[in-house]
């Protein structure tokens, strides 16, 4: 639980609802929307609603799959998308992703930290290695997890050497070079943006690998942790304050904000439907696919009702697209055993690895409130699913009752995203 004893809430700018379908023409969020206007307003409800944040993941690649099910997909630049969405709000945070593996450093600290002045301190960087995109840089084939890693660490403390170089909050303070010469990058600095008063970006994480988890403890501010079961969110937060101390930073510096994906409806059965409906297009040979790229278990021929044990799979460094959410399935299949059905509809599988929840607006609460108390998380990613309705019953029933509830913030306490995280 945050110190606070209050959730910390990001939403993430992505038409999550229209996952796998095609909307009917009553679901469009606003009709005759172009594509900044339609996020603009999605950060307007959350601003509203006062959300600690909006959230714009990135993908360097195009996902012919993703566009093919959801129509209103564009892959706008994430930090100039916000950049807009700035001006048109007051104070809720504005988080972009940047990819270490594939930038230089220079012009992802120059970009952020313009974000910051143009929103007046709200802006966050989600520092991503990425898993896919070689192709679009090169012809190098992707760094291995180790290499991305290493790189990742010499880019973002390169980037706060940035931010540091030319502080602008305080005429007297002089303007420093960086010459920095590393084992991935030479930059002479300094930054030709000077850092705002509200204090330099806050940093955001999502890998829960081994070594992932090492690189958030050691920088992040939070992680977008994924985190499909109760069990696992625990783990990852116990074992990520302990990280944080052994770092010499406190134990609370690290806040954990796992993806929730929620199909809210008026009843449970209504709710099912929508989930029913969103992974429709999934038959089982395109999960089975899913599966092999998951964990490098080929389950074609396994007969419907087998279970899969431990011994089954594949070596632990066996290659994988996302080693967060192998090792997530892994844990899974040894504490359970299950069957090839149980495992082909897990949210490794047929998502992203968020937590799912679907009912009403009191079964996502309870639901909320059960993990926040069991010590699981600190706050969530909204992921609103299945139909525009969820999106709405979001913010205009189940948020009010966490501030009723005294787990959530009635009006913003501050006007600058490190103010609503509470980091000092």
């Amino acid at each position: 639980m945050s110190t606070d004893g209050k959730l910390h809430i990001g939403l993430s700018l992505t038409p999550t609802w229209l996952k796998g379908q095609r909307p009917h023409p009553d679901e469009a969020l606003s009709a005759g929307m172009g594509p900044v206007e339609y996020y603009v307003e999605l950060a307007r409800l959350a601003e509203r609603a006062k959300l600690d944040f909006v959230f714009r993941p990135d993908y360097l690649v195009m996902n012919q799959a993703m566009v093919a099910h959801s129509p209103t997909h564009v892959g706008l630049d994430p930090t100039m998308m916000l950049a807009a969405i700035a001006r048109e709000t007051e104070k809720i945070g504005l988080v972009t992703t940047a990819s270490t593996t594939f930038n230089p450093p220079y012009i992802v600290a120059r970009q952020i930290q313009s974000l910051h002045w143009i929103s007046n301190g709200r802006a966050g960087w989600n520092i991503v290695t990425s898993i896919e995109g070689a192709e679009n840089f090169g012809n190098e084939p992707m760094p291995s997890p180790e290499v991305r890693y290493r790189k990742a660490a010499e880019f973002t403390d390169l980037v706060r050497q940035l931010w540091a170089s030319y502080p602008g909050a305080s005429p007297q303070a002089s303007v420093q070079a960086v010459d920095h010469a590393g084992e991935f990058f030479h930059v002479k600095g300094p930054l030709n943006v000077p850092g705002h008063e509200a204090g330099p970006p806050p940093l955001f994480q999502a890998g829960a690998s081994e070594i992932g988890r090492s690189f958030a403890a050691s920088v992040a501010d939070a992680t977008f942790a994924a985190m499909p079961d109760m069990s696992d969110g625990i783990e990852l937060r116990t074992d990520l304050r302990n990280r944080a101390v052994q770092q010499g930073r406190s134990a609370n510096a690290v806040r954990v904000l796992p993806g929730l994906y929620f199909f809210l409806a008026g009843t449970r059965d209504e709710a099912w439907k929508l989930h029913e409906r969103a992974h429709a297009h999934l038959t089982r040979e395109r999960r089975v696919e899913a599966l092999k790229n998951v964990l490098g278990l080929d389950a074609g021929a396994l007969a419907p009702g087998s279970r899969i044990a431990a011994d089954l799979l594949p070596a632990s460094d066996h290659p994988v697209r996302s080693r967060t959410h192998a090792e997530l399935l892994r844990r899974f299949i040894a504490a359970n055993a299950p069957t090839i059905e149980e495992v082909l509809a897990r949210p490794e599988v047929v998502g992203s690895a968020h937590w799912v929840s679907v009912g009403t607006v009191d079964d996502v609460l309870n639901d909320i409130v059960e993990r926040f108390e069991a010590g699981a998380l600190d706050g969530f990613i909204a992921l609103p699913g299945g139909s525009v309705d969820s999106l709405n019953l979001f913010f205009e029933e189940l948020v009010p009752e966490l501030v009723r509830r005294g787990l959530f913030r009635g009006d913003y306490e501050g006007s600058t995203l490190r103010e609503h995280l509470g980091i000092h």
